[in-house]
């Protein structure tokens, strides 16, 4: 087993101040791992980056017609919003139309991420709903396949027929059985899985298209163009995920997770990506999904958007520039790496010895 490769650098100045280590994997959806980085079956859990695996059922199971969703509605299913006015309208309409309130989303309360949202709270002195949380998305929709269901109210317990039908959808993408979970940041459970498996299910939505005979394929499909359709509403202004989608012309769908996984979906390739950078940093996260879009032509590299990722700059509160980042996964660019810091020849030599690296860091 191969262990985490330095994938990018922090500078400040000459000096490499940070490196971060990480996997990647990119897979077709037989499963053929066309690259690959560290430890490809790395075990992962995906958190938000599987937000599409999650939003399958929704789809599939017919709710999403029953209840006349439209493609705004499902790209909130698979995003991790910033609680602006853009996002919570939309959810508090949803949250109507499906006789629920507030009080029947077990996501949480978050101040929203959005600066406009976030001062309006704030100068009225009240507090957040569950509705700025930016998973409330993704619960509505729960709630909505729980209606559908006839299910209780409890739509987050591993045992809700909610979350047995997404972890049926989840092992059968992923390719992973018995898959474990653990109690994610908004209480619903999240499925873990191979960084290959997660990347080969992004290969496997890559391919779907809206004339199958196969629900699932079109429930992929459908919730893949809402995504490309509504970049805003996937994130919001000035997150990664929203601000790639819009430079890439909004051919490929990308999604972040918590501590530092992100995914691709690229039709036009029929691949996916998936990727987990150790200690969580995503800065380190966005670098490298950003890094291999280019790298398969879907991304210019001059893009504005691509350099804010892939060099920064690194600015301080007198705004000069005091560092940038540095991607360091190119096979020459490894080769040198462990040469010039740890005296050794070759990638392969370095994955022999990785462990006594890893150790050091």
């Amino acid at each position: 087993m191969s262990l985490a490769i330095p994938m990018v650098e922090v500078l400040r100045g000459d000096f490499v101040e940070s490196i971060h280590f990480g996997h990647a994997v990119i897979s077709n959806s037989n499963g053929e791992i066309i690259e690959a980085w560290g430890d490809q079956n790395r075990l992962t859990l995906p958190r938000s980056s599987s937000k599409i695996l999650q939003a399958i059922p929704l789809v599939e199971s017919g709710a999403a017609r029953n209840y006349n969703l439209k493609s705004e509605h499902l790209a909130l299913a698979c995003a991790s919003h910033q609680g602006s006015e853009i996002h919570t309208n939309i959810i508090k309409k949803w949250l109507n139309a499906i006789d629920k309130t507030d009080n029947d989303l077990h996501c949480g309360k978050q101040f929203p991420s959005d600066p406009l949202a976030y001062g309006e709270l704030i100068k009225n002195n009240c507090k957040p709903c569950q509705y700025h949380n930016n998973c409330s998305g993704k619960h509505v929709g729960f709630l909505t396949l729980s209606e559908h269901l006839k299910g209780d109210p409890d739509y987050n317990q591993l045992d809700h027929p909610v979350q047995k039908a997404i972890k049926s959808c989840f092992e059968d993408l992923t390719h992973t059985a018995n898959a474990d979970s653990a109690i994610d940041g908004c209480s619903a459970p999240n499925f873990a899985c191979s960084l290959h498996g997660l990347a080969q299910s992004m290969a496997i939505i890559s391919e779907a298209n809206e004339i199958s005979s196969s629900s699932r394929t079109i429930a992929t499909y459908k919730l893949t163009q809402a995504m490309l359709e509504y970049p805003h509403l996937v994130a919001g202004e000035g997150r990664a995920c929203t601000e790639l989608m819009l430079a890439m012309n909004q051919r490929v769908v990308v999604k972040t997770g918590a501590e530092a996984v992100f995914i691709a979906i690229i039709p036009e390739l029929k691949l996916g990506i998936a990727l987990k950078i150790e200690d969580g940093n995503m800065r380190a996260s966005e670098a490298v999904i950003t890094e291999l879009l280019v790298r398969y032509n879907m991304l210019d590299r001059n893009h504005p958007m691509a350099i804010k990722r892939l060099k920064g700059p690194i600015r301080n509160w007198n705004d000069i520039k005091t560092g940038e980042y540095r991607i360091v996964f190119n096979q020459k660019e490894i080769n040198c790496y462990c040469k010039r810091i740890f005296g050794i020849e070759n990638k392969s030599d370095f994955i022999v010895n990785s462990i006594s690296v890893y150790k050091i860091f």
